[in-house]
């Protein structure tokens, strides 16, 4: 039988838990695997873990300088030749439209790394990355392995809000971050994408802890279920802010900015509600785009929204940030969004959009020099519109 459908047939028909042990029988008898190993990228960014039950005692791996972290952030297989042994290791990438999982290491004999071979792993990798968001209905496994260190209670509902940390397709492509990952409060971003438009929303709820991380539970499913109701961008805003006074009659509020933009023309929309910023790179000029500053969500009663016309061109880079990146101080008191922020957006513009956040953040916290007072969210859109 086809090694790829005997693989497609195998992992949709394994229990959610024994995805890589099905996968690994699969490629020993099609391909003489002496071992396969899956890792997934933690909450960070920073760290590969291990995926594998049977292990005693997690493993980690480095992004930054490992052949793995290497073939993750080229989106390319990497070969590793196994010392003392004609072996090789094949690193790779676990991506499920845009957004890096993890890597698939596989070891074959040196006779074996044909690259018809490599090309159906690289097939086989992309049906294990679907098959564990499947998966993660129904088992912690993979939501576990992902944890260089225990999530805090208001992070771990914060994490189970997002759609994903990155995504793209022909017209564009997304990623975010946020900081610390292991004890964010209230900030969070979310998108969706359909047949004619992208409407993305980053979100600041104010306060700390757990009631941070309710407030901004409350907003954004609030506005997801204002947008499923299929009304405009002002109405998803204004319904939000009823639910959120409702809840909290004014004592707390929630900072949004929520962007529509036509996937066609890249004409958009947005509603600057509070304090996360949209910055632009076009070309090789980036400015801060300015907005027409709007009331929070939920901070009076029955608030209107009007919605600010403004067009995506090809090429754009898009980047959102929270008061937690351009509030930055350094030891010497300057703001980073003075000078630091547009350096560092020039500084990533050759990365793609899935790696910017992380690298901003690392920037944000070594102009920081100290331990942050407040969490912290990067988002990056580019548009490619029709140029790609």
């Amino acid at each position: 039988m086809n090694p790829r459908l005997e693989a497609e047939r195998a992992l949709r028909a394994a229990a959610p838990h024994a995805l890589v042990a099905t996968l690994r029988d699969v490629l020993t008898t099609a391909y003489g695997a002496r071992a396969v190993r899956l890792f997934l990228t933690d909450y960070g960014g920073t760290v590969l873990c291990s995926c594998d039950p049977g292990e005693s005692g997690a493993m980690s791996l480095p992004v930054s300088g490992s052949p793995e972290g290497r073939a993750l952030g080229s989106q390319e297989p990497r070969e590793q030749q196994v010392p003392h042994g004609d072996e090789t290791d094949h690193h790779l990438p676990v991506t499920v439209r845009g957004d890096r999982i993890g890597i698939l290491t596989v070891r074959l004999p040196g006779d074996r790394g044909a690259p018809e071979v490599l090309d159906e792993l690289r097939y086989v990798a992309d049906l294990l990355g679907r098959e564990i968001l499947v998966a993660e209905r129904d088992t912690d496994l993979y939501q576990r392995a992902r944890r260089a260190s225990r999530l805090t209670l208001a992070a771990e509902m914060q994490w189970q809000l997002l759609p994903a940390r990155a995504y793209s397709d022909e017209r564009f492509a997304l990623g975010a971050q946020l900081e610390p990952a292991y004890a964010v409060y209230g900030d969070n971003f979310d998108w969706t994408s359909d047949a004619d438009r992208l409407l993305l929303t980053v979100t600041n709820g104010m306060g700390e802890g757990i009631e941070a991380s309710l407030l901004t539970n409350l907003a954004v499913n609030a506005l997801r279920n204002a947008r499923r109701a299929g009304v405009g961008l002002a109405d998803q805003a204004a319904l939000a802010d009823q639910a959120v006074h409702d809840h909290y009659r004014g004592a707390s509020h929630v900072s949004t900015l929520l962007v529509s933009v036509e996937r066609a023309t890249g004409r958009g929309q947005v509603i600057d509600a509070g304090s996360p910023q949209l910055w632009r790179m076009r070309g090789k000029a980036i400015e801060r785009v300015a907005l027409d500053a709007q009331l929070p969500l939920g901070m009076f009663e029955e608030s209107h929204y009007v919605p600010q016309e403004f067009t995506v061109a090809p090429g754009d880079r898009l980047i959102f940030v929270s008061d937690g990146v351009y509030e930055t101080l350094s030891p010497l008191g300057e703001r980073y969004a003075e000078r630091a922020l547009a350096r560092a957006i020039h500084a990533t513009s050759l990365l793609p959009a899935a790696m910017v956040p992380r690298a901003m953040l690392r920037d944000v916290a070594e102009y920081r020099a100290a331990e942050s007072l407040d969490d912290a969210l990067v988002l990056c859109l580019d548009w490619f519109g029709d140029d790609r």
